[in-house]
């Protein structure tokens, strides 16, 4: 099996990352456009729900398996791989069945009863054959990202999301005429489609690596099982790191779905009709966090390879390893997010036109914008706490944080002065709670420095380009057409930018040369 260092395995999701980032925002841009804000906003009323039933299937198992795998792989001793393997796929299906089961069967009560629109039932319905879908690809992705081989997850990520692309835009069009009800849940049947279609590409990919490795395959199929990892132990093994992680991503999870359900609830209390609290719900949920979320495409990739690298740093007793890894992702993290989060709030107005013909949910987009660089910090930081055997302070981290955007979302959105923006505060004020923790538990656990110097330099270079882009945007026109304006005020930003920051030394000669292909350009 091919094998890839930390920052090859890194550019590899990361080419992947930006690649599906950039197409999953075409049904983004054009589901609002086929079934509207408020479709919208029951396809992602019914989505919280199934998040959680993922969680608790396999929120903590493809990181388990990565750990042990990476783990096995640096201890010399291949046959563990075949234990883990086989042990969290029974254990991963067994669970799928089982609440597949219970959402197919219990959907009439959870749409009536829990969710704040009884016309999710559909979406509930359609979404539910996912769930062992979900439950399989996990575990056969955290196997080749243990191995730290990214190249099947990337592949299997892109087919993915072709196919949900396709499908969500064809099967909502189609069922749309039955009712926004349906069309939203035609939107969840393409992302059903597009499960499917990763997990065969991951299948075939085991496949190929099988038969072309007859090691390979002699450890995935081969029957004598180790005496010193038998699949009682493995079980042992396996939850021992995935319940605790489980638990940290099942308050996430669960934060989302009370956050939908109180979100609507409290827009209720506020006078806000369902039908508008809905809408307004799935834009900000549907619309703005997408945004928000796109430049996050680097810092996902580098939480999927921060765990095998840090796990296998840790077994050898390499500290020094473990804070160059780090470092470098905070690094990277930061730089790579601070010109997407200048232009979000600078140009949060055109943008959202552009993107959703829609100017009004701007003020949004605006009010979050400043904070995105913590949503980017927030990944590598959870991911090192968990490679590292501290899932616990994660889990801790996570719980505080929900508690606390809970609360203020009852509080906030439930007056009218607030509405949808009491709960846009409330996520702020989570996304800054849970990083700062999570930070200040890095810091405990490694002796770590967090490198505030670089947060000062990326600041510095944040005002500059803002002040930049705003004055290009505003006072001189680079074309009568709005969207080629904004294209190339963006361009002429960014490369203010990187030009700061190669002025404040934030990126270096030794940092380009790591990146595989160009690197060897700056040797």
């Amino acid at each position: 099996m091919n094998r890839q260092s930390f920052i090859h395995g890194t550019m590899i999701l990361l080419a992947a990352g930006i690649i599906n980032r950039i197409l999953g925002f075409i049904p983004r841009i054009l589901l609002p456009r086929i079934i509207g804000a408020e479709g919208v906003g029951l396809y992602q009323l019914g989505y919280p729900f199934f998040l959680v039933i993922v969680t608790i299937i396999s929120g903590g198992i493809p990181l388990a398996v990565a750990k042990l795998v990476a783990e096995a792989e640096i201890a010399g001793k291949p046959e563990r791989t075949k234990v883990i393997l086989r042990t969290s796929l029974a254990l991963s299906l067994g669970a799928g069945f089982l609440f597949t089961f219970i959402c197919l069967f219990g959907a009439s009560w959870i749409t009536q009863y829990i969710l704040p629109d009884s016309r999710v039932y559909h979406t509930f319905i359609s979404m539910s054959p996912m769930i062992v879908i979900v439950a399989v690809s996990s575990v056969y992705r955290g196997y080749f990202q243990g191995r730290q081989d990214m190249i099947p997850s990337a592949s299997s990520s892109i087919m993915e999301t072709l196919t949900r692309i396709l499908c969500v835009l064809w099967f909502s069009y189609l069922l749309l005429p039955m009712g926004i009800e349906y069309g939203a849940a035609g939107a969840m049947l393409g992302v059903v489609a597009g499960e499917i279609v990763g997990m065969i590409v991951l299948l075939l990919q085991l496949r190929r690596v099988r038969s072309k490795n007859h090691g390979e395959e002699a450890e995935l199929e081969g029957s004598n099982i180790a005496e010193e990892l038998t699949p009682r132990k493995a079980v042992h093994r396996i939850l021992g790191i995935a319940l605790p992680v489980t638990g940290g991503r099942l308050i996430g999870s669960l934060s989302y779905l009370l956050e939908s359900i109180t979100t609507a609830r409290s827009l209720a209390l506020a006078g806000v009709a369902t039908a508008v609290a809905t809408a307004q719900y799935g834009a900000l949920q549907g619309m703005i966090i997408p945004i928000l979320l796109l430049p996050g495409a680097l810092t996902a990739s580098l939480s999927i390879s921060l765990v095998p690298s840090l796990a296998e740093a840790q077994a050898r007793g390499d500290m020094r390893t473990i804070h160059k890894r780090l470092h470098q992702s905070i690094k990277l993290a930061l730089v790579s997010g601070a010109p997407f989060a200048v232009i979000m709030y600078v140009m949060a107005e055109p943008l959202c036109v552009l993107l959703y013909r829609n100017s009004d949910i701007a003020g949004m987009l605006r009010w979050m914008a400043p904070f995105a660089l913590l949503i980017y910090l927030q990944g590598p930081l959870q991911a090192a706490l968990q490679a590292l055997d501290q899932p616990g302070k994660a889990l801790r981290n996570t719980l505080i944080g929900a508690i606390i955007k809970i609360g203020l979302i009852l509080y906030l959105a439930s007056n009218p002065a607030f509405g949808i923006y009491g709960a846009v505060l409330a996520i702020i004020a989570n996304v800054v709670i849970v990083t700062l923790l999570h930070a200040y538990s890095v810091a405990k656990v490694l002796n770590y420095h967090i490198p505030w110097l670089d947060f000062t330099k990326i600041a510095a270079g944040m005002i500059i380009m803002a002040a930049g882009v705003s004055l290009l945007f505003n006072e001189i026109q680079l074309s009568s057409k709005m969207w080629l304006h904004f294209f190339l005020t963006s361009a002429a930003g960014i490369l203010l930018y990187l030009a700061l920051i190669a002025l404040l030394r934030l990126v270096d000669r030794s940092d380009l040369q790591r990146v595989p292909y160009i690197g060897k350009w700056f040797a």
